[in-house]
């Protein structure tokens, strides 16, 4: 499942930002706190410019982004968040859903006193920036969405990753959860359990620039990908190739460019 994977792949590590090590995530000379929408919502700020939010996928935290922030903290603002029941941010309520989340952001962009800002969103963070862009379509400059899913079945999802999503629901879902950690990690993975549920139609409130981005070997489908792009006004379609769910850190390199090209260059004549 998504969840498993992400804590596999993005356990939090150090990596290099300029000559310093920073463990992101855990950098106290670069996060705070603040109070929203009844959480403290955590998030770190490295660079000047103008502001660029990361926005994390399920399981995942401020530390998925270890090959993102240092190249884009050279010209831009990243606020890197940790989401709602993720990470640092703590949530006791007992359910997720991604409107919630993409509320949240835009109550962290209110409280920074900024207006707007370009997103870049992966996995559940891709569906969070889709959202929000929806939702609050003043607040995001342009976005860049990787591996999201508009709804959770296995027209969306890769056939064996809905399996497993599956096997791992009729396994727990009648049992009595009793630490505030085992209720958390179920809430977190109901909320890709049975969402999102956005219809395409949906889709055509999203009026700013956008990048959609898939590999082609994703846990999303290719068709599903494509669709999403075909139903936002304003958008583009990448396809990494030899690329897995993980196509912030399988291309990194390509990723972090691409994506920078994208919202500096005029939406007409990017390429």
């Amino acid at each position: 499942m998504k969840k498993i994977i992400f804590i596999l792949l993005l356990t939090s590590f150090s990596s290099v930002y300029g000559q310093q090590k920073i463990d992101y995530g855990n950098n106290k000379a670069a996060g705070k706190y603040y109070n929203i929408r009844g959480i403290k919502m955590y998030c770190e700020i490295y660079g000047k410019g103008k502001p660029l939010l990361l926005i994390h996928g399920n399981g995942g935290s401020i530390s998925s982004f270890n090959s993102t922030i240092p190249y884009f903290a050279k010209k831009y603002k990243v606020i890197a968040t940790d989401s709602r029941a993720h990470g640092k941010s703590t949530d006791a309520n007992d359910s997720l859903s991604f409107e919630m989340m993409a509320d949240d952001e835009a109550a962290l962009l209110d409280a920074m006193y900024i207006d707007a800002a370009y997103v870049v969103g992966w996995s559940d963070g891709g569906i969070v920036s889709l959202v929000l862009a929806m939702r609050h379509p003043g607040k995001v400059m342009k976005l860049a969405s990787t591996g999201a899913n508009l709804w959770p079945d296995s027209t969306a999802l890769a056939p064996s990753l809905w399996k497993e999503e599956k096997n791992y629901y009729d396994s727990l879902h009648n049992h009595t959860f009793i630490t505030a950690k085992e209720k958390n990690d179920w809430k977190i993975f109901m909320l890709d359990w049975l969402q999102p549920n956005i219809p395409l139609s949906a889709l055509k409130a999203i009026q700013c620039p956008s990048l959609i981005i898939n590999g082609d070997h994703d846990l999303i489908n290719l068709p599903h990908a494509v669709q999403i792009f075909q139903n936002i006004p304003h958008a583009y379609l990448w396809v990494l190739p030899n690329s897995s769910h993980s196509t912030l850190l399988d291309h990194k390199d390509e990723f972090n460019k691409k994506v920078d090209d994208f919202f500096s260059k005029p939406f007409d004549k990017w390429e």
